[in-house]
Formats: structure tokens, C-alpha cells, sequence
């Protein structure tokens, strides 16, 4: 029961002007360490911002803040960035406080025609790959390695590609979304990318054929599609979460379309994440400004989590279930305890 954990007050990070839209935890680094990173809504005459986290040496400092000028707005991001190498622009972003943003090196300008609003990059490999989605309604895969020297193979194939800048992009599905894509989610199989769009229709898509292996519809319109990265025990096959309309889906992180489990609720669920080790699900809702903590298994209410002042967009755990983090139309991000033992700084 979540009553079993102690009451803590949440920890607030600001530093966004505008609403929350997105938040995303990376992998474990080294040591216990590892970094979130958020974005927010932008306007015409604002520059969207990405800001940074890591929780080391206390549990949240703040980074930095970059600024996004690439045509469109980046409403949704992933934070498999290149870590490890001796190179300003692979390092973890506590190494970069010092570095102004003006004097760090743009990698890749990678042009759209309209707003971004999910990117992904793969599970296994390092990101020599990028997927990017959103109004255009076109799926697009960006070989990034610019020489195609990847370990990974970067493309479904090497026919149909357009180049710019350098970079090869492919599109996957030409023709089949019906609307804005508003999530992208690359599957443990790095042939298989899942997309959720406003046409209220989940995709599993195979990169090597460019076309959907399974199409499901949803009961409402998507606000959120996850697949969570906690991967403690061997057999976790992860879990893609879909917050849909009054309904949270919980599909197979592996095999495309297969429901776990379905969730209905009495209010419009805006965002959902699930940690498949401790049981829980947690929701933000479009209608008020509470994060709902629910058991997984008996869909029994735990806990309602009162702080924002505005709607949750987004959801995400921390890579070691510990702790929660719920990001606002308030444009903060609130960090929640979800374990017994001290943490962090509620030590």
C-alpha cells in the first residue's frame, strides 16, 4: 500500500516559462547517476526550452537550458544522449555548466515543415538514428551518422531516401496517419517503432517493410504513450502505456498490440506511467491537477498526489522506480517520493 510510504513533500524544479510537456528519465549511467530532461510549450515569439537534471550529487540540480531553433517546436523528446567520450558534446550535462550554450557545437539541424512533436531514439544501440513525427503526419526515420558507419543498421533501407544537410530521412507509412503524430516509441526490437496520433489509432510500425504490423484504435483522444525503461528483473519485457480518453492501455513491450491490460476511469486521463516492479500506475488528468498513484494489479486508488497547479502532461519514473516525476500546464516539474527507504534528499 502506498500508505506504507511516508508523506514527503515533493520536490519542485523550475526553470520552464511555459507549460510541461514532456519529461523523460534516461537509463542508469554510472554509480546510481542518472539525468532527466523536459521540454515546453512554445510561442511565436518565445523559443521553446529543454532543460536537464541529473539527481548527483544531490537528487535534482539544474544543468542546463537549450534552446531549440530548428523549424517547428519540439513538443515531446528522448534522452538517449552519447555519453563517455572526452568531447564537450558527449558529455553528461553536469560537465557542461561551465560551457556556454552559445559556444556548444550543433550536431545535426534536422528541418521540418511544421511542428515536432515526438522524437526517439533506439533502445540498444547509441544514437547513430532518430525518429521524428508530429503535424506533418509523415513518420521519419534520420540516418545521422552522415557516413553510414554505424554498428547499427541505421535504415530500413537505402532506396527512396532524401538527403539534406548531410543527413539521410526516410519516411515510414507514407499516407497512413490521419492526423498529428503525437508520440514515438522505439521498441526493444530495433525494427519495430510504435506511434500514437490524434486519429486515436496506435501503430506498431516495421521499419524494414514501412508499414504498420498491428493498427489498434482507442477509445479517446491520446494523451500520452510510454514504454516505461525499468528493466531490474531479466524476464521484464517492459510496458507500453497509453493514456487514452477515461482508459489507460497496458501493452506487451514486445509483442506489437498485445493488450495486457485496460484501465477505465471516471475522468480524462492526460498522461500515464507504470513501474511493473512495485505495481503502480500513476495518472495526470486533463481536468484538474492531481497525480492519481493506483495499484496495478487491483486498480485500487493508493494515494492522490496534490501540489500543481495545472493540468499533468506527463509522467515518467526514475530508471530505478524511486521515484516519480509529473510535469505541469504550471510550467514546474515536480519530483515524487515512491519508496520506503531514504532517498535522495529525503534522507
Amino acid at each position: 500500500m502506498a500508505a506504507d510510504i511516508p508523506k514527503v513533500v515533493p520536490l519542485t524544479c523550475h526553470g520552464h516559462s511555459r507549460p510541461v510537456t514532456h519529461l523523460s528519465f534516461s537509463s542508469t549511467v554510472e554509480d546510481e547517476q542518472y539525468y532527466f530532461i523536459s521540454s515546453c510549450k512554445g510561442v511565436r515569439s518565445q523559443i521553446p526550452e529543454i532543460t536537464a537534471f541529473t539527481n548527483k550529487p544531490q537528487i535534482i540540480t539544474q544543468c542546463f537550458v537549450m534552446a531549440l531553433r530548428e523549424t517547428g517546436l519540439v513538443h515531446s523528446l528522448a534522452t538517449k544522449v552519447p555519453y563517455g567520450k572526452p568531447d564537450s558534446r558527449q558529455m553528461p550535462p553536469s560537465q557542461q555548466q561551465q560551457q556556454p550554450i552559445s559556444q556548444r557545437e550543433c550536431l545535426h539541424t534536422l528541418q521540418h515543415a511544421h511542428i515536432v512533436r515526438s522524437v526517439a531514439f533506439p533502445i540498444q544501440a547509441n544514437p547513430q538514428v532518430l525518429a521524428t513525427g508530429g503535424a506533418e503526419k509523415k513518420l521519419r526515420i534520420f540516418d545521422l551518422t552522415r557516413g553510414g558507419s554505424s554498428s547499427t543498421p541505421p535504415t530500413p533501407s537505402a532506396s527512396s531516401a532524401t538527403t539534406e544537410n548531410g543527413v539521410s530521412s526516410y519516411e515510414i507509412g507514407a499516407g497512413v496517419h490521419n492526423g498529428t503524430i503525437k508520440s514515438i516509441v522505439w521498441n526493444q526490437d530495433y525494427n519495430v517503432v510504435t506511434t500514437a496520433a490524434e486519429d486515436r489509432k496506435v501503430r506498431w510500425w516495421d521499419l524494414r517493410s514501412r508499414h504498420p504490423i498491428v493498427e489498434l484504435g482507442v477509445d479517446g483522444p491520446i494523451g500520452s504513450c510510454e514504454l516505461n525503461n525499468l528493466a531490474t528483473r531479466p524476464n521484464d519485457s517492459g510496458i507500453l502505456t497509453v493514456a487514452a480518453g477515461k482508459s489507460v492501455y497496458l501493452y506487451d513491450g514486445v509483442q506489437p498490440g498485445r493488450l495486457l491490460k485496460k484501465v477505465d476511469f471516471d475522468y480524462d486521463v492526460a498522461s500515464a506511467a507504470v513501474n511493473s516492479e512495485s505495481g503502480r500506475l500513476v495518472t495526470g488528468s486533463a481536468n484538474d491537477t492531481w497525480a492519481r498513484v493506483y495499484d496495478l494489479n487491483t486498480n485500487e486508488e493508493l494515494e492522490v498526489q496534490k501540489g500543481h497547479h495545472g493540468p499533468i502532461w506527463s509522467v515518467s519514473f526514475s530508471p530505478d522506480g524511486k521515484l516519480y516525476g509529473t510535469g505541469s500546464e504550471d510550467g514546474t516539474i515536480k519530483l515524487w517520493k515512491a519508496c520506503r527507504e531514504p532517498y535522495g534528499l529525503w534522507r
